[in-house]
């Protein structure tokens, strides 16, 4: 949130509207900055909305009105909410920092980083609009000058663990494996990720004759997946490997590598060693040279349900969707998609589309009019195995990023990944191949030219896919 200039402030009560109606309680300013540092948004938003019925001038409502709006995901209003702030008081460089984040966050690239140049230039030495610029300047593609505000910001505040994450992820966009990998440790100090309470050494790549070793699950299905190709690497290190993961990953893992797989909890033995699964990369000095396959997944046998509905499409090409990652991922708005921008994809002579959507998201096909069009697997499959099963029976996978890009990779199927401007790093710019991705031989990627540009993504998908199903009828 940004904070308030300085400005003297009138500790307002209340107001008498127009008509003769109750008067409407005012809270002080500072009761209001206070409800919004709770996380009480609404309330905050309200008391910020009367502060400005009585006094439209007041700078610093305008800005923390517009600070809130955009975590609510509310751009377009918020950045109107920072311009007017920046009207009332044009030298504010927090105006300016919050101004930049607000186009960042609706993809105006070259105006957010004039914006932030601007904050940097009236206040050089303020930690925050350092840190927001090395940000802004990351979102836009500009990894190496991103690295020099971060750095920059770093100097300013040596012990402050976030600055040094987002630098971290700024390295792994780069594909600088070395200080990439060094500076992801830093993840545990955010306090973010739930801590498993091993009080085991960790690993660091040591021979494991004799000990055993858990490794365990810290992230979400997706990250999970990718590091579960270093098991048989653990395992080669010579000692007994338990993997403790999320159940729904357990049948998929059956034949992986390890000795045994647990759930949460008492592991219920004697252990030497333990390691947080995306620590493996690091271990393992992984580059584009040395990175191994994808992990050897066990799909479950088909269930009779998906089997039924996959007969269906007998004659067709036969694609599974997914529109939606996990809607808790802090980037799921830049990655995700509405399920009507995949609907196009079924007028296509020759295609039959299978919806592979899990969870809160499901419910939009049946909004879209798309149930019986596409057909759906999502309420079919129980756990990845499942969907496992199923990806092995389609010719191809089109989906924005989630776990089943990861498990479609893993199993060697075709996907098309269709990507937001800037990514996860792991579909990073710098690997060689255009449009393929190093971590998963079989995905092709369709990635936005420019910030938000989902249109161009879907029409190059779109002829891409007509001319595979043209060649399908021509065999």
């Amino acid at each position: 949130m940004a904070k308030a200039p300085n400005m003297a402030k009138k500790e307002q009560t209340h107001s008498k509207p127009a008509g003769g109606k109750q008067p409407v309680q005012l809270l002080p300013f500072k009761e209001v900055v206070k409800l919004h540092e709770q996380g009480k948004l609404d309330e905050a938003a309200l008391g910020y909305r009367r502060i400005l019925l009585v006094n439209p001038k007041d700078a610093p409502s305008w800005l923390n009105l517009g600070t809130l709006l955009r975590t609510q995901n509310k751009f377009e209003a918020a950045l109107a909410c920072t311009q007017r702030a920046l009207e009332l008081s044009p030298e504010n460089a927090s105006a300016w920092t919050n101004y930049g984040n607000a186009l960042m966050s609706l993809d105006r690239h070259e105006e957010s980083l004039a914006a932030h140049e601007k904050a940097v230039a009236l206040s050089p030495d303020t930690f925050l609009l350092r840190s927001n610029f090395a940000i802004a300047l990351r979102e836009a593609g500009e990894s190496e000058r991103s690295v020099e505000q971060f750095n920059i910001a770093a100097k300013m505040k040596p012990e402050d663990s976030q600055i040094q994450w987002e630098r971290a992820m700024t390295y792994l966009d780069m594909a600088d494996f070395k200080r990439g990998w060094e500076s992801f440790e830093i993840r545990w100090e955010l306090g973010q990720l739930k801590q498993r309470g091993y009080q085991e050494p960790q690993w660091a790549g040591e021979d494991l004759t004799g000990k055993t070793i858990v490794l365990h699950e810290e992230q979400g299905f997706g990250d999970t997946i990718i590091a579960a190709r270093y098991i048989p690497l653990v395992k080669a290190r010579g000692g007994r490997v338990i993997l403790q993961c999320n159940k729904a990953l357990h049948r998929l893992f059956a034949n992986i590598g390890a000795d045994r797989i647990i759930d949460f909890g008492d592991v219920g033995e004697k252990v030497d060693y333990q390691v947080p699964m995306m620590s493996l990369p690091g271990i393992f000095k992984t580059d584009f040279d040395n990175m191994p396959p994808p992990a050897n997944l066990t799909p479950a046998p088909l269930l009779p349900g998906p089997a039924h509905l996959l007969k269906n499409g007998d004659g067709r090409l036969k694609v599974g969707i997914v529109w939606s990652g996990s809607v808790t991922f802090a980037r799921n708005a830049k990655r995700a998609v509405s399920v009507e921008r995949f609907l196009p994809f079924a007028q296509i002579p020759g295609v039959q589309l299978y919806s592979l959507q899990k969870g809160p998201c499901e419910p939009e096909l049946a909004k879209a009019g798309g149930q019986g069009l596409v057909l759906e697997m999502g309420p079919l499959v129980d756990d990845f195995a499942d969907t496992a099963a199923v990806i092995n029976e389609l010719d191809l996978v089109i989906m924005t990023d989630s776990s089943v890009a990861h498990l479609t990779g893993s199993l060697g199927k075709p996907i098309w990944n269709l990507l937001c401007y800037r990514p996860y790093w792991l579909y990073t710019t710098r690997f060689p191949k255009k449009d393929a991705c190093a971590w998963y031989p079989s995905m092709r990627y369709f990635r936005q030219e420019k910030p938000g540009d989902w249109d161009q993504v879907f029409r190059d998908a779109h002829a891409a896919l007509t001319e595979l199903a043209k060649q399908k009828t021509a065999k």
